[in-house]
């Protein structure tokens, strides 16, 4: 990762202000150099893009599992927290939610023990159960596409771990001690499949290595008051000065070790006081950087969104990326998914593009609720997934949109009706375009709006999002 006074500030950099999984809007905010020819302010920088993830990931840990018992989405660490419905529009707590798979999920400190987790039969219900690390890398994803349908256990192991494993059960080894359970299991949203996900909810089971086989509870949580529990992890995270950031992420490398292909980033760290395994040494670093650092280095991250060298693609007004979930030494990379869409899948298992504006030439408008729209999937053209696929409504804040027929997307699962030559038209607007159209509707605000696409199990072989042989199509002015 290069991070140079000319790479940030060149043209002036512009700041995005995002939601909390995505882009929405910019502002100008020029950043000059003060510290120019200094190389320890920009290895700081660097610093600070590197243990983004990490910092990141650890404040979202002590968000979410800063309560008694689990409730929402929330739930005390080893707990699996369980969502067992689809929020509506009145949800707020999370941008961005879903209404196409429910959550089983759990943070885990697989330091001093291994956990075991337990997934039943699925039978011919798409799931999939990603495992992700401090750093945000997902290091196994047992599910549908890659351990099949069948019951399955696993022990999550940490670094430096060594014992024995019992009979039947798989080991998956974390390399931090902090991992992170995202599972997700589609679900129709009836009455009746709900009933369905919950018993296989229900069925999921997550224990310490030493309770296996015995009857266990877990332990209800503590909850700690000094934890902010209002203000979104990322501004919390935007907000620490570069001592109060680099002392955390010192005390999280000790438990969550960099990859030996870090080796390079963490010689040049120690010059500012950041050696895995011990305190951070703050008379290294200058004390006119305190505040800078953490604007560059965010601002660095956003700004890779837009000039990201291919990282993210922008095709027929969809943005999207299929370079998530293993990052390797793609550090901006993986800070600015972090930062836009902690928790991201591997390309493999799912592509998120979104729409912000309708492409028009070199420019884009934005979606306008006064306006009718209509995106058309050609014949034997809609997303080939083996998942499933998904576009979903959300208004200027991330959140679903209130209508009258209380549909927040729209996907296979509606039964929609083709024309005559075989395409399908999904009609984007405010009003019903009528009931013989009305399958086919994503209803919008009366005002400003976002789109985004699920595919989930993308198929690999053309046409495929994944090579680009595969287009999606434009939206367009009905």
């Amino acid at each position: 990762m290069d991070v140079t006074r000319r790479a940030v500030s060149i043209g002036g950099l512009g700041l995005l202000a995002a939601s909390a999984l995505s882009p929405a809007s910019a502002m100008d905010l020029p950043i000059a150099d003060p510290f120019e020819g200094r190389g320890d302010f920009w290895t700081a920088v660097e610093a600070y893009i590197y243990g983004y993830p990490l910092v990141t990931m650890e404040m979202t840990r002590r968000v979410v599992t800063n309560v008694v018992e689990p409730a929402g989405s929330r739930g005390p660490m080893g707990h699996l927290i369980k969502l067992r419905e689809y929020p509506d529009a009145s949800f707020t707590d999370v941008t961005a939610p879903n209404a196409d798979t429910l959550y089983t999920t759990a943070f885990v400190d697989v330091g001093k023990e291994p956990w075991i987790l337990s997934i039943p039969e699925m039978k011919d219900r798409y799931f999939l159960f990603p495992m992700l690390d401090g750093w945000t890398t997902v290091f196994q994803v047992p599910g549908s596409r890659t351990t099949g349908q069948g019951a399955q256990t696993y022990a999550i192991t940490g670094p430096g771990w060594q014992g024995d494993i019992p009979e039947g059960v798989t080991e998956y080894k974390s390399p931090t001690s902090l991992v992170w359970i995202l599972g997700r299991i589609y679900c129709t949203g009836t009455p009746e499949d709900y009933a369905a996900v919950h018993a296989l909810q229900d069925a999921c089971k997550l224990v310490p290595l030493s309770a296996y086989g015995k009857d266990w509870t877990p332990p209800p949580g503590k909850v700690d008051p000094s934890i902010d529990m209002k203000t979104p992890v990322r501004d919390q995270v935007n907000r620490m000065d570069a001592v109060e950031y680099f002392t955390l992420l010192a005390e999280l490398l000790k438990t969550n070790p960099p990859a030996a292909a870090d080796a390079a980033i963490i010689e040049r760290m120690a010059e500012i006081g950041l050696v895995p395994g011990k305190d951070f040494d703050k008379s290294k670093l200058d004390t006119r950087f305190v505040k800078r650092i953490p604007e560059i280095g965010f601002g660095r991250t956003m700004l890779h969104f837009k000039f990201s060298d291919g990282d993210v693609k922008d095709i027929n007004g969809w943005g999207y990326t299929t370079k998530t979930g293993v990052y390797g030494t793609e550090y901006l990379q993986r800070a600015l998914i972090a930062a836009i869409g902690l928790g991201a899948n591997r390309p493999q298992d799912a592509i998120y593009p979104t729409s912000l504006k309708m492409k028009e030439g070199m420019l884009g408008r934005s979606y306008e609720g006064s306006n009718k729209y209509v995106l058309t999937f050609p014949k034997g053209q809609t997303p080939p997934v083996r998942g499933f696929w998904s576009i979903t409504m959300y208004n200027d804040k991330y959140f679903f949109v209130e209508n009258p027929i209380n549909r927040y997307s729209i996907s296979a699962r509606q039964n929609l009706k083709t024309n005559p030559d075989g395409s399908t038209d999904i009609y984007i607007q405010h009003e019903s375009p009528g009931a013989d159209k009305e399958s086919n509707w994503l209803p919008a605000p009366k005002d400003k709006f976002y789109l985004m696409m699920r595919l989930y199990w993308p198929d690999d072989s053309p046409p495929s999002i994944l090579d680009g042989s595969w287009v999606i199509p434009p939206v367009r002015k009905a």
